[in-house]
Order: structure tokens, then sequence, then C-alpha cells
């Protein structure tokens, strides 16, 4: 046991011996480190020698003088060609822009029927002096406005028109065909105009017209009008003992005010529709009222509640004379009792 602990001694003895001692290495790597060094500064100085012995060129500052070569007349091409670019540029630009706009302007009219019967004209369609009616007048959805414009004739009107308007106008004639074909027509006032002649068939044909004002003409002949009317008003013009069609109003179901004052009527316009609320006769030249003319006199029960408002001031008549004409009526008419 002795001997084997003596064996692993000598053995590890020399291994130590053979290994290289620590400071000799350190000491090759300083050694390197030096040499090394000095490789790198020899190198460098002979680069520094080198860059020394080249003769760098001098560069001289100044204006470049110009090239005597260059035609003249080049420099003028070169504008005109510089020229045409922009004049080229802003025509296209021009384009864009008129197209822009072309896109934004509102559709132009199409051509439709007028209702005046012509082949056909523009909406706002062809009026006076080949202005159209949309120009001249206001036209608002489908109410047209022309008062005070000085015309002399209906203008055309769309198929769309619901409400018309011309008054204080010089309008002298309404014939047959000036508001053909509108059939959405609901309102027509000429008041104020001087018409003295309406055809007969003028308002006739109109299946939707509720509203009628002929107010301050010369009308002579009050022309048949459709049964859907709900208000006529045809004062201040010149109807006298025969300017209402008999029965002219019996077949108007809807029929709620009825105005003919100051036109010289003998009579009152009878039968009258049960919906009627407002008679203005005022200022005429009727003499005498039946007993039928508002009531019934086979039926004492019968009360006509909405004819409220019966104007007869102004005309030759007694009404304390013939109570029993008017003891059907909620209120009793104004005019003259005594």
């Amino acid at each position: 046991m002795v001997t084997l602990r003596l064996m692993w001694g000598l053995l590890v003895l020399s291994v130590v011996a053979a290994s290289p001692r620590r400071y000799v290495r350190q000491a090759e790597l300083d050694n390197y480190d030096n040499n090394k060094v000095d490789l790198d500064l020899n190198v460098d100085s002979d680069v520094y020698d080198y860059y020394d012995g080249i003769d760098e060129p001098q560069i001289e500052i100044g204006t470049l003088s110009p090239d005597e070569d260059i035609d003249p007349s080049h420099h003028a091409s070169l504008e005109e060609e510089e020229e045409e670019e922009v004049e080229h540029v802003e025509h296209e630009e021009r384009r864009t822009v008129e197209g822009r706009e072309d896109k934004e302007l509102p559709i132009k009219p199409q051509l439709i029927p007028s209702g005046s019967g012509e082949s056909g004209t523009l909406m706002g369609p062809s009026a006076q002096g080949g202005m159209g009616t949309c120009m001249l007048c206001t036209c608002l959805v489908g109410s047209v406005y022309c008062d005070d414009l000085k015309l002399d004739r209906v203008p055309p009107l769309s198929k769309e028109t619901t409400h018309f308007y011309a008054r204080y106008n010089k309008i002298a004639r309404i014939g047959k065909s000036d508001f053909a074909n509108l059939n959405k027509l609901k309102r027509i006032d000429l008041t104020s105009n001087g018409i003295s002649r309406i055809d007969d068939d003028a308002f006739f044909g109109l299946p939707a017209l509720e509203e009628l004002v002929l107010r301050e003409n010369i009308i002579r002949q009050l022309p048949a009008l459709p049964p859907s009317m709900t208000l006529i008003d045809a004062s201040l013009n010149q109807l006298g003992s025969t300017g209402i069609q008999r029965e002219a109003f019996k077949d108007m179901p809807g029929l709620r005010y009825l105005y003919l004052t100051d036109n010289n009527i003998d009579h009152i316009p009878v039968p009258l529709p049960d919906s009627l609320r407002s008679l203005h006769l005022q200022n005429n030249n009727i003499q005498m009222m039946h007993e039928d003319t508002f009531c019934n006199p086979h039926n004492l029960n019968y009360i006509r509640n909405a004819l409220e408002d019966v104007r007869l001031d102004g005309n030759p008549i007694n009404l304390s004379r013939t109570p029993q004409a008017y003891i059907c009526l909620p209120r009793i008419p104004i005019g003259a009792l005594i």
C-alpha cells in the first residue's frame, strides 16, 4: 500500500515537471504583441510616405464659360417647346374643369307635350320671347307663379303642375287647349287679367281641379266646371242674368265655397249642393227668394247644417218677407230685413 502511494506521487511530479512554465508563455505573448505594434507602425509610415510622394491636382474655382459651339437658335427652340408644353397643360386643365362643370350642370329639360296643344315645348316650356316658363315664372315643386308679368296668354305648363297662379296680367282669353292634359292641376288663380272670354271646355276636362279663382275680370259667361270643384270665386265680373248655366252647381257634391259678388246677378243659382258652407252674393240685383231656395218645403224637419254663411247684403231684397226660405239654415242670411 505504501508502495502504491509512492508510485502515484512520482507520477504526479513527473507530469508537473513536463508542463511549461506559465510565466514563460505569458512572456512569449507579450513579445508577440510588441512585435505586432512595431509591424503596424512600419506599415503606416510606409503608406504615409507613399501618399506624400503623389502630386495632388490643383482645382481652380471659378465660373464656367458658355459653350461657344451652342447655336443661339437652339435656345429659342427650347423656349418655344416649353411654351407649347405649358399651353398644352393649361388646355388639358381647362378641358378637365369644363368636364366637371358639365357634370355639375342640371339635366337639360326634355321635350314634353305642352298644355297649349302645341307639338311640344321644353320645361320650363317656351313662353314669351322663347324664355322658359320656369325662367320667366317661379316654379316650386308643382306650383307655378306667374303673377304681374304682363302675360297676354297662358304659358305652357308641365303635366306635373298642381297649382297655377297668373294674377294681375293681361290675359284676355282662355282657350280650351290652355290647360289640356293637366290631369294633376288642382288650383287655378287668374285674378285681375281682363279676361272676357272662356271656352266652354277650358276647365271641364280637368279631373283634379278643385279651386278656380276668376275675380276681377270682365267674364260674361261662366264655363262648365268639373264635379270635383270645392271653391269657385267669380266675383267682380259681368255675369248678369244669363251668365250662369242652369243647374251649374248641382253635380258638385264637394262644393263648399261659392263667391259671385258684384256680378249684376238677378237670381240665386239653385239648386245648390248640401255640402255648401259659404255663399256670397252681395252687391247684385237679387230681388226675391223662394221657399225651396235653401230649404225643403215638403220636409219641415230638414235642416241644412253646413250652410252657415249666406251674404245677400247689397241686393234689393227684403229678407223679412220670406222667412220660410231660410228657416232650415243655422244662421239668418246677412241682408236687408226691412
